[in-house]
């Protein structure tokens, strides 16, 4: 059956070099938490993870504009802690076939783990389509050409990035991606401090969901997830 979606896949730069100096147990430990932060992440934004890569995955989604978020956000808040290490993406959108349910197989799949193989740590490279699905709060960066193993002429390249990390915005209090209020979806007022912006209704959803105590004033909430 063929249908259209589009695709992120993900790695962690610099993963072989850190199981090489600082062992197994501490690789593993880095790569459990580049995990739960994808899959909470995946799990508010409405992304599938179709597959774990080892150090890497693959991210799926029938919307474009959520897989973006989901790859960008990961780029953005994960936090590793090591600075050895470092997320990388590649992203397309397509036609695909998906066979037997659960497989993605055609160009668009190809194409994504290709541009992941040729970003270093920190960057996103995309197709120029998948600028067009960018949520407010990103930026698709200037078009460049590329050369890509396995296809004959250079491809159109964007670098999606967040529109802002001016010391002056404000974080959204689930994801922590930085915000004005041009750049959020939504809003609620923060009391006497201002206004919560959001970059997703996900992330509103999210908040609006959290625990509140018998006193009308919030439990204990932490980005990626409640506690």
């Amino acid at each position: 059956m063929r249908v259209r979606r589009a695709f992120a896949f993900l790695d962690l730069s610099g993963f072989t070099a850190l199981t090489a100096t600082e062992g197994d147990e501490r690789s593993v430990a880095v790569l459990e938490q580049f995990r739960g932060a994808l899959r909470r992440t995946c799990s508010r934004r409405g992304v599938r993870i179709a597959k774990w890569l080892g150090d890497g995955a693959m991210l799926v989604g029938v919307e474009p504009t959520p897989v973006v978020s989901a790859a960008l956000e990961i780029m953005w808040v994960a936090k590793l802690d090591t600075d050895e290490v470092a997320v990388k993406c590649g992203m397309t959108e397509g036609s695909v076939i998906l066979l037997e349910g659960d497989d993605y197989i055609g160009h668009a799949v190809n194409l994504a783990a290709r541009l992941c193989d040729l970003a270093v740590g920190g960057q996103v490279l995309a197709e120029p389509g998948v600028g067009a699905h960018l949520p407010p709060w990103a930026v698709a960066g200037e078009r460049r050409q590329v050369a890509v193993r396995g296809v004959t002429a250079p491809l159109d390249v964007v670098e999606p990035s967040l529109n802002c990390t001016a010391e002056d915005a404000s974080a959204d209090p689930v994801c922590g991606i930085p915000l004005v209020e041009s750049t959020s979806v939504a809003w609620r007022s923060a009391g006497g401090i201002g206004r919560w912006l959001f970059c997703s209704d996900s992330c509103l959803d999210t908040w609006e969901s959290r625990p509140v105590g018998d006193d009308g004033a919030d439990e204990a909430f932490v980005r990626d997830g409640i506690a």
